[in-house]
């Protein structure tokens, strides 16, 4: 296998270097035009050995940035210029500047970055938890409902008329449904928690076919809610995996319709600069107050109008897979009333060469 996302984080790292060496270059060089002293060129050198070792990942690149900025310091900007002079007084003091600063700078970089690390570490560690915690109870109540329903056609057939049959089988359909709906929510967040071993499969997508698709899936279990689709009149392609946005829009619709006093859903897409904007809007009764600040949180229980469960872990999940993307999500009760939940996705350069293949 070889996968040129590999390559591009050492790729990006040297083109970095090399046009921050550029870009002192070429302000030495139009800073001599006003000063032709040029005493200021190694403090523009040590800046760019500076921001190279900031911005780029481990010491070689801050230390090849040293050597050349000497050499440049040196061979160009030095008289006799174009020549190598190595009998300047503090030539090797400033070498030795240079060097010691970009590794200094790579070792604090370095460092925070694995400081970084272990709290994104840290972060899905809790967010394991409390989606377990969360959910632990919940797995149990629908299972024991499915189980009581089923004994209660097994035990009792013969009493049972055709009403209440079909009232027990629609209660084992719907708490299975549920639960179908759960591992499809505790599969996603695992997924987007993994860590850099679980790659995003995105592809370029048509925004329309995924809202069809999505509405087509939210039409069969929801059909007393009418629910209207909003899509650009040119074709709009966005990087994504199409089976994980579309467990976002599932999410936020059966959020909608599951709140009740909802009778209507707008589900929207359009082109805002360089991202796609998603949207779901209802007419319910919209998000209380208390609740805004933390609607996305794992921890987040809330129940439906009739008592019965929400799936509170579907916007934590839908925040994770946005996020996943390098999106963002919000959410917000609309001036005319109902809720809105709104998310963007980058739409960047594609091409198939960013991506893993194998040979």
């Amino acid at each position: 296998m070889f996968s040129r996302q590999s390559l591009r984080p050492a790729v990006r790292d040297w083109l970095i270097t090399a046009g921050l060496l550029l870009l002192g270059y070429g302000l030495s060089n139009l800073l001599l035009l006003a000063d032709p002293g040029g005493g200021f060129v190694s403090m523009i050198f040590v800046l760019m050995v500076v921001l190279t070792a900031r911005l780029t990942t481990g010491y070689a690149c801050g230390v090849a940035a040293s050597f050349v900025g000497v050499i440049c310091v040196n061979y160009v900007f030095t008289y006799p210029y174009w020549e190598f002079n190595f009998t300047i007084s503090g030539y090797p003091l400033t070498f030795l500047t240079m060097l010691s600063v970009s590794l200094i700078v790579s070792a604090l970089t370095s460092q925070n970055k694995r400081q970084e690390h272990l709290r994104m570490e840290n972060e899905r560690e809790t967010m394991r938890a409390n989606l377990l915690r969360a959910v632990s109870h919940d797995l149990r109540t629908p299972l024991t409902s499915i189980v009581g329903s089923t004994s209660a056609i097994l035990e009792n057939d013969a009493l049972l008329d055709t009403e209440q049959r079909t009232a027990l089988l629609r209660n084992v359909r719907d708490e299975a449904q549920w639960l179908v709906r759960m591992v499809e929510n505790l599969l996603s967040i695992t997924r987007m928690s993994g860590g850099d071993t679980q790659i995003l499969n995105k592809e370029l997508e048509a925004a329309e076919e995924v809202l069809a698709s999505v509405a087509d899936k939210f039409r069969q279990r929801f059909d007393g809610i009418a629910l209207s689709l909003a899509v650009p009149r040119e074709p709009l392609f966005v990087p994504m995996d199409a089976i994980l946005i579309e467990q976002v829009l599932l999410n936020l619709l059966e959020n909608a319709a599951c709140h009740g006093r909802c009778s209507q859903i707008e589900l929207s897409v359009e082109r805002q600069s360089a991202a796609a904007v998603f949207t779901v809007r209802d007419n319910g009764v919209g998000i209380a107050e208390e609740v805004l600040p933390s609607i996305f949180s794992p921890a987040l229980r809330s129940r439906t109008a009739d008592n019965r469960r929400n799936m509170g872990i579907g916007l934590s999940v839908c925040s994770s897979i946005v996020k996943a993307h390098g999106g963002a999500m919000s959410a917000a009760n609309a001036p005319e009333g109902g809720a809105v939940f709104c998310f963007t996705l980058p739409i960047e350069a594609y091409t198939s060469e960013d991506y893993d293949y194998e040979d």
